[in-house]
């Protein structure tokens, strides 16, 4: 591509803001023009982002300029509708909102969003003008249970996750802490995490007429980053059946690793990867995909998106070697 894709960031202070930016910065075929910050406007990133020092002079903006060909909305919860009902984003600006304002088909000013899990709609994300990224842990469940979805093989579905502290967000509270978090796991929104209502709408999506009944229990874990799913279902199929759909299914998607041994955060905290294994006793199926949170789960997975919309290989700027040691 001659020219850049020109990219607008708001609320790029936070985490996901951080991430976003070190992943463009490097990224071939893109050009920041503004991260906008209310609190931070006038300093520069590598004062709120340390890891950013020595690899771009950019300070935060306070105004936003339209002249730009995506903006990536990296902020709270809520946020994001009320940025765009307040804010006239001229409509050939593209749209990539990482909240969860979207994620169920919501709209605002006409602006319609297409669900950004590529696994699950690249023909409609590379058609798409705005796209509602997914969550974190409805990420990592999901691209453990798609291809069983398309099969018609899920009915009941017991899954647990545990999630390190970055997934709260920069914000201090009482479980984010080190004196808290370390040496210490919690489980906590039992059953009622706000990601299973876009994971249930996945799932009608591959298999209109499958009931799904997703029970799952999220952890706090004491340590930054990435996320850790096991899901159990119960399924007649012998496992090298199972492993055979999950092969056909992901054949085309490059993040998805299929691994036939026992895998682990390390392999894919800093990557845009998703490891899956299965294993099966008895009509027992297990099956754990696990992902770094900030990336698969946010930021990556967004440039993912945003890649697929400019008609960009879909790996460009996202072959990222995992943090292992």
């Amino acid at each position: 591509m001659a020219t850049k894709i020109k990219v607008g960031i708001v609320g790029g202070a936070g985490y996901t803001g951080g991430e976003l930016i070190r992943i463009l910065l490097n990224h071939p075929a893109t050009e920041i023009s503004f991260v906008h910050s209310k609190s931070n406007a006038g300093n520069f990133l590598y004062e709120v982002h340390k890891d950013l020092q020595g690899d771009t002079d950019l300070k935060f903006a306070s105004a936003i300029n339209q002249k730009i060909d995506v903006l990536f909305l990296c902020v709270g919860h809520g946020d994001a509708v009320k940025f765009l009902s307040e804010n006239k984003i001229d409509a050939a600006i593209k749209i990539i909102d990482l909240s969860q304002d979207f994620r169920l088909g919501e709209s605002v000013n006409k602006r319609k969003f297409v669900y950004g899990l590529p696994e699950l709609n690249k023909a409609q994300i590379k058609k798409a003008k705005n796209i509602a990224n997914p969550g974190c842990f409805a990420t990592a469940i999901q691209l453990g249970l798609l291809p069983l979805a398309k099969a018609g093989l899920l009915n009941e579905i017991h899954a647990t996750g545990i999630t390190g502290s970055t997934g709260a967000g920069q914000g201090l509270s009482e479980t984010s802490h080190f004196s808290w978090r370390a040496n210490n796991i919690q489980a906590y929104k039992t059953l009622s995490h706000q990601h299973l209502k876009e994971i249930g709408q996945s799932m009608l999506q591959l298999n209109p007429s499958g009931n799904v009944d997703l029970n799952f229990i999220p952890w706090r874990g004491d340590f930054t980053r990435g996320i850790f799913i096991s899901s159990q279902i119960k399924c007649s199929l012998e496992l090298n059946e199972v492993s055979a759909l999950y092969k056909k299914y992901y054949a085309a998607h490059p993040f998805i690793v299929l691994s036939d041994e026992p895998i682990f955060l390390k392999q894919v905290v800093n990557t845009n990867k998703c490891f899956i294994q299965l294993e099966k006793i008895g009509r027992n199926l297990v099956i754990h995909s696990a992902i770094d949170n900030l990336l698969k789960g946010a930021s990556g997975q967004a440039v993912q998106n945003m890649n697929l919309m400019f008609g960009l290989e879909e790996t460009t700027g996202l072959k990222l070697k995992a943090n292992y040691f």
